[in-house]
């Protein structure tokens, strides 16, 4: 991967920016008042929100029987969904973390919104398990806390009980480290604003003064924190395999699944950044920082990811026939040939076909395409995670309990609730805070050198007392 990255080519800032420039570039979105598309998507995504709250509502007061759930088929959309949100939140800490650690300048353009992202993700993704549990208001009991009225500590077995650990530890670190981030780009807004946000931007800066000491000490949070992400990153996705990789179902018994987890997460999670990223670009026009070179870089990582899936598709298949297992065998000819086959060649085209015209330095530079593949490959992925749960379920030793699943409306209205809470959230965060690094974007000029020349270069006037 090192590698990969490292042959990334380092994009410019476009133009001859002045700090006064970038700031004022990055920090008056937040001052401004909202624009028109910004009033009407945040309507948009507070209506398909509240929809969403009315079908988990209706889950709660009916019960899960509101759900086309069966004896065979128990698992449904709502578990597809929730592997499929976490796979998004993938991509922002890996942006962020891994492109940090290994230095790599091309991430400040795009890293502070996909962290953004990751939170809004995981939020999406922790309540389907919760809502799946039946009674939510039980939902402490899968914390392990001591209790006098005797053992209510949970099954340390179930993979399930990893995730709410794991999950739980991701969100924790996602959170912090993009905070972190965000600290000196409030003290920014804040030195500019008056009266009472003035004092909310101070209280969210934490008193930041901007002092070599403060910058010393933020630094080295980073990179802590960067490094206890890292290894999250690769272990989150991986004990999410491990509900399918340790059970005894054809189909999911297979131990190439923790990677091919992993490669799948930051693919989808990449091609979601490229989603937002574009929207953001246009409607806030930060097309001089969110350049031309960055959505490459990205889609190089797509490339290289996509690639990897593919062959992990390709692996389980021949896995399959050369087991010599016969209700193996069958599970994949039944994911191919079976009821469910438009999902598993949708799959395949998505997730194999879809990421290799970027093999072609003019497409990987089309924004049009680009925007296009990137919504592509999430449908591929969303169909993954539907052929893994729902085709090898669907029949499974027992012809005479096969069956057949579709979701009902509530699935789906929860589903589209969940779309419309990342929307919200990602819109109230373009306002309030800037939607790139100001900090970081300044820091690669000042050790650019020869990325920034023009008149507005910034002079460095040494002041007498320095040299006495």
């Amino acid at each position: 991967m090192s590698a990969v990255v490292s042959r990334i080519r380092e994009p410019l800032i476009t133009g001859n920016k002045t700090y006064h420039q970038i700031t004022e570039d990055l920090v008056s979105p937040t001052e401004k008042t909202p624009t028109k598309e910004w009033v009407i998507g945040f309507i948009i995504a507070v209506s398909v929100l509240t929809f969403g709250v009315f079908c988990i509502i209706w889950t709660i007061w009916v019960g899960i029987g509101a759900w086309h759930l069966n004896r065979t088929i128990n698992w449904g959309w709502d578990i597809t969904n929730f592997v499929w949100w976490i796979g998004i939140g993938h991509a922002g800490t890996l942006i962020s973390a891994i492109l940090l650690l290994f230095r790599q300048k091309w991430r400040t353009g795009v890293n502070r919104a996909a962290e953004a992202m990751t939170i809004f993700a995981v939020l999406c993704a922790f309540l389907f398990p919760i809502i799946h549990m039946g009674r939510v208001w039980l939902a402490f009991f899968i914390m392990p806390y001591p209790n006098t009225r005797g053992p209510l500590w949970p099954n340390f077995n179930s993979p399930l009980l990893w995730d709410v650990f794991a999950i739980s530890t991701y969100f924790t670190v996602s959170v912090l480290f993009w905070y972190t981030g965000l600290v000196p780009d409030f003290a920014t807004v804040r030195d500019r604003a008056k009266g009472l946000r003035r004092k909310i931007y101070n209280v969210l800066s934490f008193g930041w003064t901007g002092s070599a000491k403060h910058w010393q000490r933020w630094e080295s949070l980073s990179l802590v924190l960067a490094g206890i992400a890292t290894p999250l990153v690769l272990s989150v996705h991986t004990i999410v395999s491990f509900d399918f990789a340790t059970s005894v179902i054809p189909g999911w018994h297979t131990t190439i699944f923790p990677p091919y987890f992993v490669a799948g997460a930051i693919f989808s999670g990449f091609a979601m950044v490229l989603t937002l990223m574009i929207i953001t670009r246009k409607l806030l026009h930060l097309e001089d920082y969110i350049t031309i070179e960055h959505i490459e870089s990205m889609n190089k990582v797509i490339l290289l990811t996509g690639t990897m899936v593919g062959i992990a598709y390709l692996t389980e298949l021949f896995i399959a026939w050369y087991s010599g297992y016969v209700y193996e065998q069958f599970a994949f000819f039944n994911r191919a040939l079976g009821p469910y086959w438009w999902s598993y060649f949708g799959m395949m085209f998505c997730n194999v076909v879809s990421p290799q015209f970027f093999w072609k330095k003019s497409w990987r530079r089309n924004i049009t395409l680009t925007f296009f593949l990137s919504i592509v490959v999430n449908i591929g992925m969303w169909f993954e995670r539907f052929v893994i749960i729902a085709t090898s379920l669907a029949r499974d030793y027992l012809p005479s309990s096969w069956s057949l699943y579709s979701p009902s409306w509530v699935e789906i209205g929860i589903y589209v609730g969940t779309f419309g809470l990342f929307f919200t959230l990602y819109l109230i965060f373009v306002r309030v805070a800037p939607v790139i690094a100001i900090a970081e974007i300044k820091h690669i000029l000042k050790t650019g050198g020869d990325q920034y020349v023009g008149e507005n270069a910034p002079h460095h006037h040494h002041h007498s007392e320095s040299h006495s």
